[in-house]
């Protein structure tokens, strides 16, 4: 297995092309690529015939993309201009099956309809590569759809950005695609993991929901939850009580047979504000007894949490270092969070060397906390191939 990565901010995209292309020849060093995605910026002409411009050195390669508003590769985020980002790789034994969903197309049942949508089979894929457009296509039916046909196999994507609403394009092969989703499910011969940085940090201390309805919770641990929130903010210092005002989250635990909790194990949601009879509202569904917990999200905290997720990854003495990776980002991290370029990026080539990377800043992230696969905002969802383990 062999990857490569490349990128280029030229003024046109057919130069853009030839010089992506070159970096990507470079790095795979005569093998010849299976896949190929391109994350391309809206602002070029002729988005739809990146195929085209590339056939002549892709060959028979699949060529999975999308628009983004920035674009990730060959060590560059390039944010706010015009760029092509692609990533190529050379998977034997691999597998790789492409596929189109309109919203209208959606299977309309279990696990069993999904698999007979997609045409894998439940124990094939080893994971699923996911872009969906953000205005057309309900990217967590998706999630779940693929969750229920395939709950062993990782899924990670993101959802397209960039332009005006209705610009966006989906690649596949040779073809664009205005909506939906396009996917490739990769069975046989490789790894895939998936790291999911949601760029919070706990406080306080995991609660118990003793009254919830919806999406709204009423108390935690048998106390009013506006109680607790009131006692939370108290306790906690200046700096935090500033960022308890403006980037205040909630935290649901995802595997609930741990009784110790740590980086990773929550997923994070946006709170929607105080909701009717003293309640808080939640952007995600509640039940009694589900683990919580409140977190705050800021620059200094996104980053400490990346890197130890990425540190916790590369200690790992069952994880080889990855031969290439992809990274989903949303459109909110980058420069305009860390007041740098190219943050994410860095970490990832501290923490696990020169393996590389190429993805795009989104409208949406798709990645797995515990057992199920989520669509995020504010994250970097990362996944990392290898051979077969």
């Amino acid at each position: 297995m062999k990857w490569a990565s490349a990128s280029s901010a030229a003024r046109d995209l057919m130069t853009a092309s030839r010089e992506a292309w070159s970096g990507i020849a470079r790095g795979l060093d005569g093998a010849k690529p299976d896949l190929v995605c391109a994350f391309v910026s809206p602002n070029y002409n002729g988005v739809d015939r990146l195929h085209e411009l590339l056939a002549p050195s892709i060959g028979s390669a699949l060529l999975v993309g999308c628009t983004a508003g920035g674009v990730i590769g060959g060590g560059r985020e390039i944010e706010r201009t015009a760029a092509l980002a692609l990533a190529a790789a050379s998977l034997p034994g691999v597998q790789l099956a492409p596929f189109h969903l309109a919203a209208r197309a959606l299977p309309d049942g279990d696990g069993a309809a999904w698999r007979r949508a997609i045409g894998v089979a439940p124990d094939d894929a080893r994971a699923f590569l996911l872009l969906s457009d953000p205005l057309s296509f309900d990217a967590q039916a998706l999630a779940d759809g693929l969750d229920a046909g395939w709950p062993s196999a990782i899924k990670v994507g993101g959802l397209s950005s960039g332009g005006r609403p209705g610009d966006g394009a989906l690649l596949l092969g040779r073809e664009p695609f205005g909506g939906g989703a396009v996917g490739v499910a990769l069975s046989g011969a490789l790894a895939v993991d998936a790291v999911v940085a949601q760029g919070c940090r706990p406080i306080g201390r995991p609660l118990f929901v003793t009254r919830a309805g919806g999406n709204v919770v009423y108390e935690l641990n048998g106390r009013p939850v506006l109680a607790v929130l009131r006692e939370l903010y108290e306790s906690l210092d200046a700096r935090d009580r500033a960022l308890f005002k403006s980037s205040l989250f909630f935290g649901v635990v995802m595997d609930e047979a741990r009784t110790e909790h740590r980086l990773g194990d929550f997923l994070i949601r946006n709170l929607m504000g105080r909701a009717e009879g003293d309640g808080l509202a939640v952007a995600t569904a509640l039940r009694d007894l589900q683990v919580v917990q409140f977190h705050l999200r800021d620059a200094r905290t996104s980053t400490e949490e990346l890197d130890a997720l990425l540190a916790r990854y590369a200690a790992d003495p069952s994880r080889p270092s990855p031969s290439g990776a992809l990274v989903f980002s949303c459109i909110g991290r980058g420069a305009g969070l860390y007041g740098e370029p190219d943050h994410d990026s860095r970490l990832f080539r501290e923490r696990l060397g020169p393996s590389p990377l190429a993805g795009f800043f989104g409208n949406g992230e798709i990645g797995p906390v515990g057992a199920r696969t989520f669509v995020h905002g504010y994250t970097s969802c990362f996944a990392l191939f290898s051979p077969r383990r």
